[in-house]
């Protein structure tokens, strides 16, 4: 099992504490928020890790060669349009690293592990997405519609009445997944307008193309960091984590 972390971006709506700093390089108690999603991947035994880098490129680069775990294999991916794109170009740039079963994770969720174990112990499907639910969601969540276990739309302005929980950005696909997820990337990479779509725009494509699942992760702890105040929330949430962490690694 492979990962591809989504971490071009530089984090604008995070400013100024980004403006010499990548999103991902920003600490969360002792350890960046990179490294954090590292550490919870490799504790679900996953050793191959790809990074897609952007903005200061250079500092995302070398901080990756510190991190150092027995078997753990980290490269990078350069998306030269991070600054004038979304997410579903850095995907089309990192394309080559889709050759096997992969995990895709936005480069801003935290996330303990077990989000990533009970995902894995999903039924097997082209895609499967992570969904939460909660009391009521915001103009900025990623929201799910579903038609029984299938994924029916996935798009941030679906209307109240059809939402059935939200994308917490992280998708695992296997088998023909990959492949196909590949071919509907080439596809909206050369529209006018692909450069400037979410990844989650070529799930909705692939969905009417074959079951597109979904996992629930409901009571399970995890943080999307898009404002200072979800930075704040996210280090209460991981700032302490480390130490169970290293004891899962131990066992």
């Amino acid at each position: 099992m492979k990962a591809i972390i989504l971490s071009a971006g530089q984090g604008s709506r995070l400013l100024p504490l980004t403006e010499d700093c990548p999103k991902c390089l920003l600490l969360i108690g002792a350890k960046t928020l990179l490294e954090r999603q590292i550490d919870a991947l490799y504790v679900c035994g996953i050793r191959d890790i790809c990074v897609v880098v952007g903005f200061l490129a250079g500092a995302v680069e070398h901080h990756l060669q510190e991190i150092e775990k027995p078997g753990l294999t980290i490269r990078s991916v350069f998306n030269p349009f991070y600054d004038v794109s979304d997410n579903l170009a850095s995907c089309w740039m990192a394309r080559h690293e889709m050759d096997q079963d992969f995990i895709l994770l936005n480069g801003d969720t935290l996330f303990e592990p077990q989000i990533v174990t009970r995902l894995l112990g999903s039924p097997q499907r082209t895609a499967t997405l992570t969904m939460d639910r909660k009391a009521s969601y915001d103009s900025d969540d990623m929201k799910i519609c579903l038609d029984g276990d299938r994924l029916i739309d996935v798009d941030k302005t679906i209307e109240s009445s059809r939402i059935d929980g939200e994308s917490i950005g992280i998708t695992l696909f296997r088998g023909e997944g990959p492949n196909q997820f590949c071919e509907v990337l080439e596809q909206e990479i050369r529209k006018p307008i692909g450069i400037k779509r979410y990844y989650l725009k070529a799930i909705n494509i692939l969905s009417t193309r074959t079951h597109v699942g979904v996992q629930s992760i409901e009571g399970l702890t995890w943080a999307e960091v898009d404002f200072q105040q979800d930075l704040e929330h996210a280090r209460q949430i991981f700032a302490a984590t480390s130490t169970k962490q290293t004891n899962i690694v131990s066992l």
